[in-house]
């Protein structure tokens, strides 16, 4: 299995995350999640994997998921999983597989356990906060 990363470009945390997968030395495959979409059993499978619920890969902030009243507790896994199909961006990001598992990798430095090879140099953010270090 290779790293693959569920990825939002515009998204400056998929992008550090993105950055501390290719400073270990490997070049995972990149899906970008808003052009190809999501599909009912990848979702189910992904979470499974991860150990989340659809309610926990929620992105609530800078996505429609008030305006479709997707915030409401009563709101079940199938209506949120039928949601996030229509409406990819409110599947929080990025998710990340590697061979050692699967993860929403939120903050960045939670893709630090799912990595083959350690790093041997610091990865900083954009905005120059350490990430991690060897």
């Amino acid at each position: 299995m290779t790293t693959v990363i569920h990825h939002n470009p515009d998204c400056g945390t998929s992008r550090n995350v993105l950055a501390v997968i290719r400073a270990s030395g490997t070049e995972p495959i990149v899906i970008e999640y808003l052009k190809t979409g999501w599909t009912r059993p990848q979702l189910q499978a992904l979470f499974a994997a991860a150990d989340l619920t659809p309610r926990a890969a929620l992105r609530t902030s800078k996505s429609p998921a008030e305006e479709l009243g997707l915030l409401d507790p009563a709101v079940s896994d199938d209506v949120l999983l039928d949601a996030m199909v229509a409406h990819p961006i409110l599947v929080n990001r990025p998710i990340v597989c590697t061979p050692k598992g699967v993860a929403l990798c939120r903050p960045s430095d939670a893709v630090l356990p799912l990595l083959e090879i350690a790093l041997t140099t610091p990865v900083h953010k954009e905005d120059g906060t350490l990430i991690c270090a060897p």
